[in-house]
């Protein structure tokens, strides 16, 4: 691939912008070098402007979403996008969510090109495990671990039970869910399903990965073994469905 249409590909501009970039001597390598169209270079070792590249097709994104934001390129803002690079929109193909994390709800939100892997990361076969921290408005009864637990809850509207999920009850008001599916409002709708109102929302988990110590409103590309660990746990999942 020519090094126009790959920072084309990659959100710089279509390719004619691209290639007034490299005219304009503004492509070069962290050593200083110059580049051109027609040159070779790895693309950690390019830089725009001075500016290291954006992540290389096919990286995984993890990004801690604030409160607020909307996981959408044309809702109105803010938008996710509005903390990350603004030239994730415009990638062949989109730097795009996986699955969606509501407004009002905080936490880990992956984002990726990577088509194929996104579906698989959400497609409703496979139920990778998600953790959500929640607080509630009113004290917990003591039953809702079993409820949840028993594959029998119903959400409104809807005509077929939820999967098992696993409650850990924190305090009064507070505990963890870990759920293996992606229902709309899933979490809100299950506390509403057993007489009580989340408050507050945040996911914690996807799959093998946790937030960690990264602050809200940050991000940062997943290493090559955390993308091999998300592609094994969708391996093991399907391997669980046989």
């Amino acid at each position: 691939m020519s090094l126009a249409r790959m920072l084309s590909k990659l959100g710089y501009g279509t390719r004619k912008d691209a290639e007034r970039l490299l005219a304009a001597r503004r492509v070069a390598t962290v050593g200083g070098t110059v580049l051109c169209d027609g040159d070779r270079a790895a693309h950690h070792d390019i830089r725009v402007d001075g500016e290291p590249l954006d992540p290389m097709p096919g990286s995984v994104v993890l990004l801690h979403k604030p409160v607020g934001y909307v996981c959408s390129t044309s809702d109105r803002p803010p938008l996710v996008y509005d903390l990350l690079p603004s030239r994730f929109p415009q990638r062949d193909p989109v730097m795009a969510p996986v699955g969606r994390l509501d407004a009002d709800t905080s936490g880990l939100l992956l984002l990726t090109d990577d088509g194929a892997l996104n579906h698989q990361l959400t497609s409703p076969r496979w139920h990778l495990p998600k953790c959500y921290e929640v607080t509630l408005a009113e004290s917990l009864r003591g039953d809702e671990p079993a409820r949840f637990a028993a594959g029998t809850l119903m959400l409104q509207g809807e005509r077929t039970p939820l999967l098992p999920a696993t409650l850990d009850v924190v305090d009064e008001r507070r505990a963890r869910l870990i759920i293996h599916e992606g229902r709309y409002h899933q979490v809100r709708r299950m506390f509403a399903a057993v007489g009580n109102h989340v408050t507050s929302l945040q996911r914690i988990s996807f799959g093998p990965l946790t937030l960690g110590a990264l602050p809200a409103g940050h991000w940062r590309v997943l290493t090559d073994d955390e993308v091999a660990g998300l592609r094994d746990a969708v391996r093991d999942a399907k391997a669980a469905k046989r």
